[in-house]
């Protein structure tokens, strides 16, 4: 006898992904099926797995498979496992709570999207597994039973924002879910998924690698309507591209197809298979904290786990696929597996290789490549500061802005073989965008000179080009740090001339600034502020500070461009009347434009606005 049913609301999130699969504008909703004997698939694997990790688990193991009935009278279909199952609770956070990670930011993004083009490849980048039922049905029942307890539950809904949840006796160990299929003729069912023939011509297109039993009964007879073999077991020779992407989508939870897929093999000492795949999109949680990582670990075709950190780095944490090891102890664990051996020897071919492979595709499929860095570019580049082995070969892949063509990247390669002879140094400069780089007084001279200069805007260039030192024994050089020798125009005379005003600015400025100099890198504007060669940038210590670190206040250096004529004024004024007033408000005055034209902040811009008014007062 049951309990009483509960009605339950669902989690907002979940409720706006519900109107989104019954209204759902996405053209292949076979995929339904696919999610849901992905799901079934996962619960087997976790069921096996638990029952050899706990002896005293009272769970049926004997004869581990899936099972798809269909009611042609009833237009119901039903897909049932006899695996790990659920709880109460399981039930209510797995399905009427939406807990991934970039739930919301995929729906803004959709409410945004306005033709339907867009929004299917939303739908396909997020994925949306269960949920996808209610593109063909109008109500859902779940039965479940989690292995080892005595208590079943049924779950229902119909989708409109609330679903009831009782315990009841009596279940099977498993999972089935029963579809209440829309009718026929509404405009959005356009296949009969209550025919056999139709159910079968889908699983054998989307699930046939499933590595479990896929039953289905027609009239006396159970058949298996898929192969069953691991897709990284088979020959490359005998495994379609179709294969490869339908394999993608059910370990990636994606609807789109991989942009590449890997493929390693290793005989002798240890002996692994990995098949492994670069996504056409990245996650919307690539850059959140509770992101998950890693590939999915086999060993002799038993799976261990998913998201197995310890065969993947952070950097390289969309990367998805399968990993089969043949030696490891199925009893392993996340802990064990970060300090084994041949796990580590495993990952370290891993990373070499889908390295090698992006390095093919800048070579072979620039349309490809373009796709990866566009993707995936920022996540790569955190490699600098932490892979030191593979360091080459991440900057081999990389790709930036420069001045030479502001409509194309250029790899670092292309940049060395276009410097200018004598040139010594990769130069590069960071900011928050293009247009505030190029628009820097700190590249002048360098354009007037012709010298190519990387633009850099990824949060992460702050840190990685403090971390390399160079690239082909070419060392990177920031244009706003440190001194620069570009052939300047400055005469021993000038510094001569310029010396007092220079000691006497630097007195003046001395809370501001920790130097102030002549300039070798200004053409056109009065001045710059640079910070000295081993100094964070001011971007780098407001990230710091963002994250609570406590930072020194850090003084940098205003350089002054002799030949212009606020500062040849500056140094006659000085000579002729020394220190004033009104000289150090411009001073000032100067000190605050050169702040401001590399994009920083005023430390009183009430005082700064005061002082330009006045000044401007007294030129009527």
């Amino acid at each position: 006898m049951s309990t009483s049913a509960e009605t339950l609301e669902f989690q907002s999130e979940a409720r706006q992904l519900l109107q989104l699969m019954i209204h759902s504008i996405y053209s292949n909703k076979d995929t339904f099926l696919r999610e849901l004997v992905s799901n079934a698939s996962d619960a087997l694997d976790k069921l096996r797995l638990e029952a050899f990790r706990d002896k005293d688990l009272q769970a049926d193991t004997d004869d581990l498979h899936i099972e798809i009935g269909t009611d042609p009278e009833n237009r119901t279909l039903t897909v049932r496992d006899n695996g790990i199952g659920m709880s109460r609770d399981d039930v209510v956070a797995l399905i009427g709570t939406i807990a991934k990670s970039g739930t919301a930011e995929f729906l803004k993004k959709l409410k945004e999207s306005k033709d339907s083009a867009a929004s299917q490849d939303l739908i396909g980048q997020f994925g949306i597994g269960f949920y996808a039922s209610f593109m063909v049905a109008d109500k859902v029942t779940l039965l479940t039973r989690r292995a080892g307890s005595d208590e079943g539950v049924r779950w229902e809904s119909e989708g409109e924002g609330t679903y009831t949840i009782e315990t009841v006796p009596d279940l099977p160990q498993g999972t089935s879910v029963t579809l209440h299929l829309k009718p026929e003729d509404t405009e959005d069912q356009l296949f009969d998924y209550t025919s056999a023939t139709k159910i079968k011509q889908i699983v054998k297109k989307y699930s046939d690698f499933i590595t479990w039993p896929i039953r289905m009964t027609e009239g006396e007879e159970v058949a298996t309507v898929n192969s069953m073999k691991a897709l990284w077991a088979r020959s490359s020779s005998d495994v379609t591209e179709d294969e490869y992407n339908e394999f993608y989508k059910h370990v990636a939870h994606d609807w789109n197809d991989p942009l590449e897929t890997i493929r390693l093999q290793a005989e002798g000492t240890f002996e692994y298979q990995a098949l492994l795949f670069l996504p056409g999109h990245a996650p919307l949680d690539l850059f959140m904290r509770e992101r998950k990582r890693g590939v999915q670990l086999y060993v002799k075709r038993v799976f261990i786990m998913d998201d197995c950190e310890a065969l993947m780095p952070e950097y390289l944490r969309f990367v998805k696929g399968v990993v089969d090891a043949q030696d490891l102890s199925l009893n392993v664990s996340r802990e064990i597996l970060q300090q084994d051996r041949q796990i580590q020897l495993i990952r370290r071919r891993l990373v070499k290789k889908i390295l090698s492979t992006v390095k093919t595709l800048m070579s072979q499929n620039a349309d490809k490549y373009e796709t990866f860095w566009k993707e995936f570019g920022r996540a790569v580049k955190e490699g600098l500061l932490d892979d030191f082995e593979n360091r080459t070969a991440i900057l081999d892949i990389c790709s930036f802005a420069s001045t030479n063509d502001p409509e194309k990247q250029t790899t670092l390669r292309e940049y060395v073989e276009r410097m200018k002879d004598g040139q010594e140094h990769i130069y590069y400069l960071t900011g928050e965008s293009r247009q505030s780089i190029e628009n820097s007084p700190h590249l002048e001279a360098f354009q007037a000179k012709g010298y190519e200069v990387l633009v850099l805007t990824d949060p992460i260039d702050e840190m990685w080009v403090d971390a390399v030192s160079g690239y082909e024994e070419k060392q990177f050089q920031s244009v706003a740090k440190g001194e620069v020798e570009l052939d300047s125009d400055t005469t021993d005379e000038q510094k001569e001339e310029f010396s007092g005003l220079l000691t006497y600015l630097t007195t003046s400025l001395a809370e501001q600034v920790k130097e102030v100099r002549l300039s070798s890198r200004l053409t056109t504007s009065p001045a710059c502020i640079v910070g000295d060669t081993n100094d964070v940038t001011p971007t780098l210590e407001k990230m710091y500070r963002a994250m609570g670190q406590e930072m020194p206040q850090i003084k940098r250096i205003l350089e002054l461009n002799p030949g212009h004529p606020l500062v040849s004024g500056l140094r006659s004024s000085f000579a002729e009347n020394g220190e004033s007033e009104g000289l150090a408000e411009t001073a000032e005055l100067l000190y605050g434009m050169a702040l401001l034209a590399e994009g920083g902040e005023l430390g009183d811009p009430a005082r700064f606005t005061k002082l330009l008014a006045s000044r401007l007062e007294k030129t009527l």
